[in-house]
């Protein structure tokens, strides 16, 4: 073992080429969806109880606080969706290669981000 390895590891003070920033906004998205599973669970139990819950669930989802988590989540799910399929791509052996992978995780940030700008539009 060399002697000057690092003690810790400062994660403001790395820089993560894009392959691993998508990498861990990967997994920071799993688990903000993991996370966000009761108050869905919740909320679709409220909106099928009855007209009256379904209204206020309806109301609910009208509040600003509301709506940004709610683009949080979606905005989440885009990218976890999207740098899901990459890994299953290179489960199987395609876009290992360096500049494959780098690439693609280019795209996975552009599908992402066509995916939010779509759902922004909607939610607006």
């Amino acid at each position: 073992m060399a002697a000057n390895r690092p003690k810790y590891l400062n994660l403001f003070k790395i820089h993560l080429p894009v392959t691993g920033m998508v990498s861990l906004a990967h997994r920071a998205s799993g688990v903000a969806l993991f996370l966000s599973i009761p108050f869905c669970v919740w909320l679709l139990e409220q909106s099928l109880a009855s007209e009256q819950s379904y209204a206020e669930a309806l109301a609910l989802l009208q509040q600003p606080v509301v709506k940004l988590l709610t683009f949080v989540v979606l905005w989440a799910l885009a990218h976890h969706f999207f740098a899901g399929i990459r890994f299953l791509l290179i489960d199987v052996d395609i876009g290992v290669e360096k500049s494959a992978s780098r690439t693609g995780a280019w795209l996975v940030i552009v599908a992402e981000l066509l995916a939010v700008a779509a759902l922004l539009g909607a939610m607006l």
